[in-house]
């Protein structure tokens, strides 16, 4: 859920910090004391448009922070593929607003605005009038079905993307191997050439890392030698003075403190051990300097054969497994075109095969979402006629979309009467942004428990109602607040008074400069509120107590 929300220097806005809380957050306040700039504030930290006119008068900078805290594991697994990873579990997304620019960072690390966007549509999920236009436009009507119904539509729309890509896959490449005779025949020639030129080669998996070693120690060879030869002419060589003739000239000066005591005994025996140590190393280092011995011939041939490689590198591969990959690929093209019609004929059968795999599963799918359709349709219907909608219809339906995809072939719309007697049309062209609203509330409700977003945040969710209907919307809005968390900006006392935890925005100028609070209320401050949301400036004892009652009967009915 949001825990937390910082912002600095925005419009009007300061400094202010908000402490979120489970369930139902209401936020209330008088027209222009700010509230849509809150709803502003975090749009902008997930990746909205910003210009600079939206930074506070006078500051060079601004900030907006959103803290989450992370407890589905499923978000979690969703995040980590982003390499987005909790810490404590919280996920902060900020964004820096300067003049002109603005830098998005996650956890303090910098991301693009397309990894701040992936992020932000897994944790939180903000409607307004724009956004219920878009959620209920046509194209999302199928996706909010399939919704409703995801354990069955889960698995067979996976399965129908993985049909429709093998039936894609074997399109394209009959679409890519339609040629005629010259076509062919030239095709045919190049691969024979290239497979004759990698076959020649016989290339060993492995041997380029070995002949570029080899062929690196070749080149290096001669500053090699010299430097080792040094080495063993101070260590090994018997020349009257390397460090082996000083040790046998050492051990037998010891001999005789050796026969002293046992302390010159013991030094004796370190002094010996030294030499045989000395000896061990003088001839590995002998070996070591063979290993360096080439003739120009070894020389020539090692060269010869990286020229080789690195040149089928550059044509075939970046590997010898890759050049080997292309090789083989080559070998069945040329088996495809030495048969072509066979080839064309059987490339023909397996795209009828697919095709038919892709008719059956969409098939499946399609009686699955004609059978959630009606029932979908009348779980929302139910929720409008509880949200004070008494007369209006809903319907969800199903037509063939014309052509197959990874979705299957169906469209769905929502169609839509607000009035006994009028006839049903897509809901998108006949319903109001405040029928919207309610109708976007509905479908909410019924997939509270099927949605993923741990938060949802309403904006103008209150828009062309009032009295019953507006008590009704907050019974739906606390009720979804039970399953997720819910913050929603209103101006009804009806909606306010269902809220968990309810914040006021105050607007304050000191005469010079105007800037925006947001405060937690407590109780008896919360019911003040809802007394001047009802009463305005003349709040009355007998509107306090009607405010009392409210918040009472709010808590009661949900």
């Amino acid at each position: 859920m949001l825990q937390n929300l910082f912002v600095k220097n925005l419009a009007l806005i300061d400094e202010t910090e908000v402490e979120f809380g489970p369930g139902l957050n209401i936020l209330t306040g008088e027209t222009g004391a700010g509230k849509s700039l809150l709803l502003g504030s975090v749009n902008l930290a997930l990746g909205g448009k910003y210009s600079a006119d939206m930074l506070r008068s006078g500051a060079k900078s601004g900030l907006v922070e959103l803290t989450f805290t992370i407890e589905d594991e499923r978000i979690r697994r969703q995040l980590e593929q982003l390499d987005l990873f909790p810490e404590d579990g919280c996920l902060t997304l900020s964004r820096r607003l300067m003049e002109g620019r603005s830098v998005s960072r996650i956890n303090g690390e910098t991301v693009s605005a397309r990894v701040l966007r992936d992020a932000a549509g897994m944790l939180i999920d903000i409607h307004g009038q724009h956004e219920n236009q878009t959620l209920l436009h046509r194209k999302n009507h199928l996706a909010l079905l399939d919704l409703y119904v995801k354990e069955e539509t889960a698995p067979l729309r996976k399965e129908m993307a993985e049909k429709f890509r093998a039936y894609q896959e074997l399109c394209r490449k009959k679409e890519g191997s339609a040629l005629d005779d010259e076509s062919r025949r030239k095709e045919a020639a190049l691969a024979e050439f290239e497979v004759k030129e990698i076959l020649e080669a016989e290339l060993v998996p492995g041997e380029d890392e070995e002949l570029e070693e080899l062929y690196r120690r070749m080149t290096e060879s001669r500053k090699v030698t010299e430097s080792v030869a040094e080495t063993y002419q101070y260590t090994g060589e018997d020349a009257g003075g390397s460090a082996s003739d000083f040790l046998s000239r050492a051990i037998r000066s010891m001999q005789d403190a050796a026969e002293f005591d046992d302390a010159g005994s013991r030094l004796y025996d370190q002094l010996v051990e030294i030499d045989s140590l000395l000896n061990d190393f003088n001839r590995e280092l002998s070996e070591y300097a063979k290993s360096f011995e080439f003739s120009e011939e070894e020389f020539r041939d090692t060269e010869d054969r990286l020229n080789l490689i690195n040149h089928l590198k550059a044509k075939y591969g970046k590997t010898i497994s890759e050049i080997q990959a292309y090789c083989e690929e080559k070998q069945q093209r040329l088996s495809e075109l030495e048969d072509y019609d066979a080839f064309m004929r059987e490339l023909d059968s397996r795209i009828e095969e697919a095709l038919q795999k892709v008719e059956e599963t969409a098939e499946k799918l399609h009686r699955v979402r004609e059978e959630a359709a009606e029932v979908f349709a009348a779980e929302i219907q139910k929720q409008m006629t509880e949200l004070n909608f008494l007369d209006a219809r809903l319907e969800i339906r199903i037509s063939d979309a014309g052509h197959y995809s990874a979705n299957g072939k169906d469209d769905a719309e929502f169609y839509f009467s607000a009035n006994p007697g009028e006839p049903m049309k897509p809901l998108g062209s006949v319903a109001s942004g405040g029928e919207l609203s309610r109708v976007m509330l509905a479908v909410k409700t019924v997939l509270a428990d099927e949605e993923d977003t741990p938060t949802l945040i309403f904006d103008e969710i209150d828009t062309g109602i009032s009295g019953i209907t507006a008590g009704k919307v907050g019974e739906k809005l606390r009720l979804i607040g039970k399953s997720r968390q819910v913050i929603c900006i209103t101006h009804l006392p009806q909606i306010a008074a269902a809220a968990d935890s309810h914040f006021l925005i105050e607007k304050e100028t000191d005469g010079k400069s105007v800037k925006t609070d947001i405060t937690l209320l407590d109780e008896e401050a919360s019911v003040r509120e809802l007394a001047r949301m009802l009463g305005g400036a003349n709040v009355t004892d007998r509107i306090l107590e009607s405010a009392g009652e409210m918040k009472e009967l709010a808590k009661r009915e949900t």
